[in-house]
């Protein structure tokens, strides 16, 4: 069935950053037909069913890069909690862990964290974590497109930023490889082909060389991505040079873990011969940009896309709203160089959209044009902040908010219409996630009640 949205603004995030105004753009099947003038594309589609898009603008679908689902259950407390960017480092992204979940109470934050990609926008997006078998089926049925990253990795006692020395379970890396060629079996491919797996390596500091090596050669056996922490933290370098008399990518490159199948997240606390490392490798950067304002880091954006990385987007922990890591990406890098111009809000789309698409192996999802996939998103733009629509990518980047979108569509399907989540339970899950995360805390506090961070919820506390 061809349907069409007329008369709205359509951004293609095309080679030209084409945008249409008072157009059409026809949807058949999994695939975008045509996108052109209205009456052209209605003579040409005369029984498609008919969208009004006045007061709308149609926008490539977000591709989320990077992100930990469940974290959700830390939203407020692990920002305010980051690590010292100078010695002593001693590890850990926090000094409260994060509290054990059930596989239920899991799969509950992760559609939670799924629920807000969704509607901020986004279509596509890779989740990076451990035990993805426990909520993949549900995750699956909200028709997003994900590419699952299953984590491994062999350092005890610890987590990442400690120089202390590395203590290898060398048992516990073989078991996190069995679970991924497990999961792998399991998931590739499923759900009409939205869900694949990945490999990840959790950091450079908490994976021995041999696993590395496994991990890589892992990878070109079963023809997918890996991801990895990259200089995430200056306790991570300092670790990796402990460890390894290295820095962290040159670690990677001596091993030969780069590739261009490589999404590398972070990258924030880097020396440019690393930069030129990771270009070199054609190597994937997940710019988190949100997460890195909240850390007080970030990285050198301009250097990496000049040395040959391809900039994507992710939103990491916590938060899921890609329309704020898009705007706070553009106004870190700005400030970074000291330029108001640059990089362009078209810029910013792009890596939130289009590259993003291209890592994970679409070339034809992130932009909107004839035979690509129809992944995309409708913006209300009868918003006060919104108003006048000038200049549509401008406009949005700068202004625009999670809570303007009001379509999503992934391979033609409906996922969101008119402000309406239609393939998840969005009421019975906020009500559930509240009651998780009340019980998760109360557990961990019983453990550590001398770490309660100040305005802590009663109904969290034991």
């Amino acid at each position: 069935m061809t349907a069409i949205i007329h008369d709205a603004v359509i951004v293609t995030g095309d080679d030209n950053d084409t945008v249409h105004y008072c157009a059409s753009i026809a949807i058949d099947g999994t695939k975008i037909a045509a996108i052109g003038p209205n009456a052209e594309l209605q003579q040409r589609y005369p029984t498609a069913e008919r969208i009004d898009g006045r007061g709308r603008m149609v926008m490539p679908g977000f591709a989320n890069t990077h992100t930990h689902l469940t974290m959700t259950l830390a939203r407020g407390v692990f920002e305010d909690l980051s690590p010292p960017h100078k010695p002593p480092f001693s590890g850990g992204l926090s000094p409260i862990p994060l509290p054990d979940m059930t596989p239920e109470e899991r799969t509950v934050m992760a559609q939670l964290g799924a629920l807000e990609c969704l509607r901020s926008g986004v279509t596509f997006l890779l989740e990076d974590s451990n035990d993805i078998d426990d909520y993949a089926e549900m995750l699956a049925k909200s028709g997003l497109r994900f590419l699952f990253g299953e984590r491994a990795y062999d350092r005890t006692g610890t987590s990442i930023g400690d120089p202390a020395p590395f203590q290898l379970d060398r048992a516990m890396g073989e078991k996190h490889m069995a679970t991924i060629e497990k999961t792998f079996a399991k998931w590739n491919g499923k759900a009409d082909g939205r869900i694949r797996i990945a490999i990840s390596a959790w950091a450079p500091d908490m994976c021995s060389p041999e696993l590395l090596k496994d991990l890589s050669a892992l990878q070109k056996q079963l023809g997918t991505w890996i991801t990895i922490h990259l200089n995430q933290i200056w306790g991570e370098v300092a670790a990796v040079q402990a460890h390894r008399n290295r820095l962290p990518t040159e670690y990677l490159a001596e091993l030969g873990f780069l590739n261009d199948k490589v999404i590398c997240a972070h990258c924030r606390c880097m020396d440019p011969r690393e930069e030129k490392l990771l270009g070199e490798a054609k190597a994937i950067v997940a710019f988190n940009a949100a997460i890195a304002a909240r850390r007080g880091l970030s990285p050198r954006v301009e250097s990496l896309e000049r040395q040959g990385c391809t900039i994507t987007m992710g939103s990491d922990n916590m938060a899921e709203d890609m329309v704020e890591v898009m705007r706070t990406g553009l106004f870190m890098e700005r400030v970074r160089r000291e330029d108001g111009r640059h990089p362009t809000p078209e810029q910013a789309l792009r890596w939130a959209s289009r590259n993003g698409y291209r890592a994970f192996g679409m070339p034809d999802g992130g932009w909107l044009a004839a035979g690509n996939k129809a992944d995309l998103i409708v913006i209300d733009t009868q918003r006060a902040h919104l108003v006048p629509m000038l200049r549509a990518v401008s406009n949005f980047v700068h202004n625009g908010q999670a809570r303007d979108v009001q379509g999503v569509m992934v391979d033609g399907q409906w996922l969101m219409r008119d402000g309406k989540v239609l393939t998840m339970d969005e009421p019975a899950i906020v009500a559930q996630a509240q009651e998780v995360a009340n019980k998760a805390w109360s557990r961990q506090f019983r453990k550590r009640f001398d770490k309660v961070p100040a305005g802590f919820s009663p109904a969290a506390l034991p």
